[in-house]
């Protein structure tokens, strides 16, 4: 009878101290959630706000002094349309393409067979921390007919090491070597295998790799501020920090009340900006992200 009651005894113990540890664990994510969030509402109402009121503090769980006007300025400029068409185009071709580029890669090193595939991989790996530099890169852009061109904001730079040994991984750890087996027996070579069996069986890490990729693109403006100097070819990003940096300017040259609205007109913009720019990125994460955790998980880079 001792022994049952020390049991159960035990037993609470153990319940109450689970629920310490949910209890701390429970708190510790929500501060995390908070931490994460609130800056991202807090552009939201920033944008949707008088900026007089987000400069005296008192915005904080909702819009202070409604406004649209900084959306209406933004949009007021034809080149955010230009932008928005560039950059639709660059994220779609440049995802295309780094898709293409990576994920054959990203199988070849995958593969046990491959001649010098130490050497390759290590290649690999070496480039990924040390690279030519700015100069070097620009003069080699150049000298290939790029600089200036559409193309050099999704050829030139469309290979992520990263990437392509995240893929990799997944496929020496999802891709069984009987299942290779099996096909060479019935007669199937290493192009047909990678086509019919590999890539249908890869979904979650490409999709992964392509919203990466999607991301990098949309968000992408240094390329642009070196390599293009025609206004039609520039992305959002980069139209976008032209339109702020010249409002801000704009408002440093007035006088009186003319550069306060100036200035009031800047802030706005700069909010709706970052929403603006965000949104429709944002929009493409939910339909992969039923493959995001598992592909992470599953193309994780392993020691």
């Amino acid at each position: 009878m001792d022994a049952g009651l020390n049991q159960k005894t035990k037993n609470v113990r153990d319940i109450r101290s689970d629920l310490v540890f949910n209890i701390v664990l429970y708190s510790l994510a929500a501060i995390m959630l908070v931490i994460i969030i609130y800056p991202l509402y807090f552009i939201i109402i920033a944008s949707f706000s008088d900026p007089s009121a987000v400069t005296n503090g008192r915005v904080w769980f909702w819009p202070g002094g409604f406004t649209l006007e900084g959306y209406q300025a933004v949009f007021e400029h034809e080149r955010l349309w230009i932008g928005y068409r560039n950059t639709i185009v660059y994220t779609l071709m440049g995802t295309l393409i780094g898709l293409v580029i990576n994920i054959p890669a990203a199988y070849v090193l995958s593969r046990k067979d491959l001649v010098f595939r130490k050497f390759l991989t290590f290649m690999f790996l070496f480039v990924m921390f040390f690279s030519g530099g700015l100069i070097p890169t620009y003069l080699t852009v150049r000298d290939f007919g790029l600089d200036n061109t559409w193309l050099v904001m999704v050829l030139p730079f469309s290979v992520s090491i990263y990437n392509v040994i995240v893929a990799r991984t997944f496929f020496q750890t999802s891709l069984p070597a009987d299942l290779w087996d099996a096909a060479q027996i019935d007669g199937c070579g290493n192009l047909r295998f990678f086509f019919t069996v590999a890539v249908p069986l890869s979904k979650a890490v490409i999709a992964v790799i392509a919203l990466w990729t999607a991301v990098y693109h949309w968000n992408s403006y240094f390329n642009a501020l070196i390599y293009l100097r025609d206004e039609n070819l520039q992305p959002l990003q980069l139209i976008l920090r032209n339109i702020l940096i010249t409002n801000q300017m704009q408002s440093g040259l007035g006088t009186g009340e003319a550069a306060a609205l100036m200035m009031r007109r800047a802030n706005l913009m700069r909010y709706s900006s970052i929403i603006i720019s965000t949104v429709p990125i944002m929009c493409f994460y939910p339909f992969v992200q039923k493959h995001f955790n598992q592909g992470v998980m599953i193309g994780a880079i392993k020691g």
